[in-house]
């Protein structure tokens, strides 16, 4: 079924390109044969995360990206969007804001945007993003871009998702103390000051210098660029093709440092290890896990000795 599918999807069928997605997305039981089915095909793409916080224009300047790689790249390229939204605490529903940012787009053949709900998950993403990455990826795309949901300052999983990370700020979001603070900031491979027609953009590039003076880096090491940039000009603004070319100069030093390889490594680590601690969440919730707590509780039984007999178990 996976590869039919995928064949489907590979010749341009959007809709069991779809499904393919739902599968995963609604942790479908047939979701571990679909992955199992496409992992010979995976590996290829390559992904750019874009976070930031709320109102920076994320989805504004993922549009632009869209846009410019297609432009630059051959007729064929094949680009796919990830947008992560915020679920409604209701009905665990998506605004799916992001996809209507980006409806310059949506007759383009050669471009898929998906919105997913995060469904309560924290670190901007949703639980289902890496998975829906291999689904993408083994579909063909060229590119996958993955936007997170707007993030405070520890919010980084991105970063141990994405070959590139860039992270957006813009004129307004706070003071120059935000820049030295630790968090979201250290997992940039590129910054990018949107809105910059604004005033006091200037400034933030100057309070991001001032940060990045701070670090301490190695020969060799990449130092991540700022690009200002006006995203709702499109792919014609300058920023934008700043962007795209110091995208690729980190693609470069990427794939001939080994940071690449080391890097994949790193994102298949977390992924076992989510998967590993949520089977085991669910392996908990079945033991004696009542019985122990109110033995904690009640001071018959310390924590510590509760923990090892359910790992026992």
């Amino acid at each position: 079924m996976a590869d039919t599918e995928l064949d489907r999807a590979r010749a341009g069928d959007t809709r069991a390109l779809a499904r393919l997605l739902s599968l995963v997305e609604d942790e479908s039981p047939q979701a571990r044969i679909v992955i199992k089915d496409l992992l010979h095909s995976t590996g290829t793409a390559r992904v750019i995360g874009l976070t930031g916080a709320p109102g920076v224009g994320k989805s504004t300047v993922t549009g632009a990206l869209v846009g410019a790689f297609r432009s630059l790249g051959s007729a064929e390229y094949r680009v796919a969007v990830l947008a992560v939204d915020p679920s409604s605490p209701f009905t665990g529903g998506a605004l799916l804001g992001d996809r209507i940012r980006m409806q310059a787009h949506a007759t383009d053949d050669h471009v898929f945007i998906r919105s997913m709900a995060n469904r309560g998950q924290l670190g901007g993403l949703a639980a289902a993003t890496p998975q829906a990455i291999r689904v993408l990826d083994a579909a063909g795309f060229d590119l996958i871009l993955v936007e997170t949901v707007g993030v405070g300052q520890d919010e980084v999983d991105i970063a141990s998702l994405a070959d590139s990370v860039i992270v957006l700020v813009a004129p307004g979001m706070g003071d120059a103390i935000q820049a030295a603070k630790a968090g979201i900031l250290e997992v940039a491979d590129l910054f990018v000051v949107n809105k910059a027609d604004k005033p006091d953009s200037h400034q933030v590039v100057r309070d991001l210098r001032g940060m990045l003076a701070l670090g301490e880096r190695k020969d060799g090491d990449w130092k991540p660029p700022i690009v200002s940039t006006v995203g709702v000009h499109g792919a014609g603004d300058d920023g934008i093709a700043e962007l795209v070319t110091r995208l690729d100069a980190h693609w470069s030093w990427l794939t001939s440092t080994g940071e690449l390889q080391r890097r994949r490594h790193a994102r298949a680590r977390e992924e076992l290890t989510a998967l590993a601690f949520a089977a085991l969440r669910g392996r908990l919730a079945a033991s004696r896990l009542d019985e122990l707590a109110s033995r904690v509780a009640d001071g018959t039984l310390d924590p510590f000795e509760a923990a090892d007999e359910l790992l026992d178990r």
